[in-house]
């Protein structure tokens, strides 16, 4: 992918907002275990941070995905903490991309347009307390009743759920098992019946509220449906390409800032006399790390590209997200150990790096379903 003036322009505007909208809060946030969104957005909204791939009418910029990339990388690499910047992924990348493709011209004026105004807050509900990463075990039903659906059940794991102005749900609207039967629907918060039952105490991006929801016959109208009834799974299969795609920009770049910042300290430290950082084996070991970062940067700019062409990049989103998940994980333990007993206090940026960087094996599909899917991807799963 080759970025322009106009890429790196964006580029230096999103820096600039994180540097001064973000960063200087994050550990009030952090404490809070929540952000404004209602205050942050509509600044995010102002700088053309929201519907940067979606039609000017709605909202959006009217850009191509390589933009989308800058601002991911941007997120992920000039943020002090992982919580804000997931939660506006959700926004921008995970609850509204089946509406902006699928949805009705009405339900785009109504929910996507202030949305990506900054006006209203959204967040897409698929998991539940018995149904994770097997996306065929949701329970949530919807039932028709005239011109309406009435919806019970719970979900889990749902970003930015206490703040939320609309969800794009994820029900079953038929009988039918499995990844059949579903439809992808619209909820407003205000809607009677709906609750936010409790927000979840979490081990790491503190700064995103994390929430369990419960739908106890709740009524919307049919209309609200996001494409045809039954094209649930279908739809939200291609949100999930575009989470993992602008995940693994996010904690690709994250990483990176942290080894950069590894090495300063490491510059500055001195033990026996000398730099820490002259100790070949810490640089041998971060040399490493600093070849496999730029790889994946490698890797993710090229599934952009094809992204950006219109290509389908299943296969690549899938990588990547198992990959940089993995390659997280190692980082974050070389960070804190070689920040010794700094990078184990909770007072320095190493340890809240540990924490949130856990999550990118997990959310979104855990590394186990990447490599189910990459294994049927290659056929290994068809019977002999």
């Amino acid at each position: 992918m080759q970025f322009t003036s106009e890429h790196d322009q964006f580029r230096k505007v999103v820096r600039a907002f994180v540097e001064n909208e973000i960063n200087p809060y994050v550990d009030q946030w952090e404490q809070d275990r929540i952000f404004p969104a209602h205050e942050l957005f509509p600044k995010l909204a102002e700088i053309g941070a929201f519907g940067l791939e979606y039609d000017e009418k709605y909202g959006g910029q009217g850009a191509d995905h390589s933009y989308t990339t800058v601002f991911m990388e941007e997120l992920g690499y000039a943020c002090d903490c992982a919580g804000v910047p997931m939660a506006i992924a959700v926004q921008s990348s995970m609850a509204t991309p089946s509406l902006h493709n699928f949805g009705s011209e009405e339900l785009k004026e109504k929910y996507l347009k202030p949305a990506m105004l900054g006006e209203q807050v959204c967040s897409v509900a698929v998991s539940e307390p018995d149904a994770g990463s097997d996306v065929s075990g949701i329970r949530t039903k919807a039932v028709r009743d005239g011109d309406d659906w009435i919806i019970n059940g719970r979900k889990m794991w749902i970003t930015n759920g206490s703040q939320a102005d609309w969800i794009c749900l994820l029900a079953r609207t038929s009988d039918e098992g499995g990844f059949a039967g579903m439809s992808q629907i619209i909820i407003p918060t205000d809607a009677p019946g709906f609750e936010v039952t409790r927000t979840i105490e979490k081990m790491g991006n503190h700064s995103s509220d994390t929430t369990e929801l419960v739908f106890e016959d709740v009524r919307v109208p049919i209309a609200n449906t996001i494409g045809e009834p039954g094209r649930g799974f279908q739809q939200q299969m291609m949100q999930f390409q575009d989470e993992r795609l602008v995940g693994a920009y996010m904690a690709t770049m994250g990483a990176q800032r942290a080894l950069e910042r590894t090495i300063e300290y490491l510059q500055m430290r001195e033990a026996f006399g000398k730099p820490l950082l002259a100790n070949q084996y810490l640089q041998y070991n971060l040399a490493e790390l600093i070849a496999d970062v730029d790889m994946m940067i490698t890797y993710n700019r090229e599934a952009a590209r094809r992204f950006t062409l219109g290509e389908n990049v299943t296969r690549e989103a899938t990588i990547a997200k198992l990959k940089v998940g993995k390659l997280a994980r190692k980082v974050a333990d070389t960070v804190v150990q070689y920040h010794g007993g700094m990078g184990y206090a909770e007072e320095n940026w190493p340890a809240r790096y540990l924490r949130d960087a856990r999550l990118i094996s997990i959310g979104g599909g855990a590394d186990e379903v990447m490599l189910r899917i990459i294994s049927m991807l290659e056929g290994m799963d068809r019977r002999r």
